[in-house]
């Protein structure tokens, strides 16, 4: 089961990396596939609307030796696999690391580890919900 997990944690970092680096999610931030128009529709809507107000999410990523890479401050994509265990999707774009627990009160790091996220809280729900089926991953931004 340790095995499966590390595998599939490996495999969604992989292909997540993959995506990034062909531009094959959509291009740059805040460009949803929608060209230059998206993006300066998308800029003018968050310059009419206050930023969402963020909450603190702690998440369970499932590579405990990814998140020993992270330090406060940090910013992460958090990635959970595909619906058919191939690919994966993005749950949250440019997430703050607020906190890394130390590993003194972790498992063996079987179960993964956790960080504390600081995200809107429509994010932090879909990261709650996420995290209870699947194994989540981390990409540093």
């Amino acid at each position: 089961m340790r095995r499966q997990r590390r595998a599939l944690a490996a495999g969604l970092a992989l292909t997540a990396a993959a995506l990034a680096a062909s531009g094959a999610v959509g291009g740059e931030r805040g460009d949803p596939g929608g060209g230059p128009r998206a993006v300066a529709a998308g800029t003018a809507a968050e310059r009419a609307s206050p930023p969402a107000p963020l909450v603190s999410a702690p998440v369970r990523i499932a590579d405990a030796a990814a998140v020993r890479l992270l330090r406060p401050g940090d910013r992460v994509d958090v990635v959970a696999p595909g619906a058919d265990g191939a690919g994966g999707r993005v749950l949250a774009e440019g997430a703050r690391v607020d906190r890394v627990p130390s590993p003194s009160g972790e498992a063996s790091g079987s179960d993964g580890a956790l960080v504390v996220l600081s995200v809107p809280r429509a994010t932090a729900t879909r990261l709650a919900g996420a995290g209870m089926a699947a194994g989540l991953a981390v990409i540093l931004c």
